[in-house]
């Protein structure tokens, strides 16, 4: 059996979304970029880079725009973590999409091609396993129109609507279909470089409108996670967080991650 049977494609990249303000963090993100920002003392995206690493992603794309030279700069080339680094840099940000297809010659030789690439947002903790994700992206590869799949969480406080239903075929509904529990959209999903293709470079363009579209057409998937996940909003999420990750450390290896 190949030792190597279960690593990611080499053309399988990830993508960190770091180019956001931060409005609701100031004043903690005057000064510095929010995906900088520590947290059981290490920065919040350097989380993310090393639960990538452990999973196998060595090729990683990150987009900035505000303060975006800081993370350049705290990151560099990767090496440290074992990954290699590749900054997409936004004069401002693009938006979620925007973003994406600005960064498209960094995910892949041939957009149009139709490359799967996992894309994580650098502001959130989890502990979920992104080597979970690699067989849902060979099944997405080579399909004859561009899909998705997203990892769904139960409901935060701050979103008890959700996003999206998820249907025992594991395909989502509009949030409130029959049947279907509705859940929150984690910030962790995987997407077909065709979806990003036609957009112009530099043009600011939101997600959310891909996402209906996809959902609508049965063409978005999904998968429930309930492990550990925090969307970190705010300087007082922010404070919790870190007290909740010190306070793991401090009990031991064995401890459970905040929840």
């Amino acid at each position: 059996m190949n030792a190597n049977a279960n690593a990611p494609e080499p053309a399988l990249k990830a993508m960190i979304f770091a180019a956001g303000r931060g409005e609701r963090m100031r004043p903690l993100t005057d000064a510095r970029p929010k995906p900088l920002l520590p947290a059981g003392g290490k920065p919040l995206i350097v989380w993310q880079i090393e639960a990538l690493a452990r999973a196998g992603f060595t090729d990683i794309v990150i987009n900035h725009a505000w303060l975006g030279q800081q993370i350049e700069d705290a990151l560099g080339d990767g090496g440290c973590f074992g990954v290699r680094l590749a900054y997409s840099a936004e004069a401002s940000a693009l938006e979620t999409a925007g973003g994406i297809a600005r960064a498209l010659p960094l995910l892949s030789a041939a957009p149009a091609r139709g490359d799967i690439f996992l894309a994580v947002s650098g502001d959130i903790f989890t502990d979920f396993d992104y080597r979970a994700l690699l067989p849902r992206a060979r099944a997405l590869a080579g399909a004859p129109e561009p899909r998705m799949h997203l990892v769904m969480v139960p409901n935060p406080p701050f979103h008890p609507g959700g996003d999206f239903a998820l249907g025992a075929d594991g395909l989502l509904r509009p949030a409130g279909s029959a049947g279907a529990a509705s859940l929150t959209f984690g910030n962790i999903g995987l997407y077909d470089t065709r979806m990003f293709a036609d957009i112009e470079p530099g043009r600011k363009v939101a997600m959310t409108p891909y996402y209906h579209a996809a959902v609508a057409a049965g063409l978005a998937s999904g998968e429930r996670f309930d492990g550990a996940w925090e969307n970190v909003g705010t300087p007082a999420q922010l404070a919790g967080l870190d007290a909740a990750l010190r306070a793991a450390a401090g009990a031991g290896a064995g401890a459970a991650p905040p929840r």
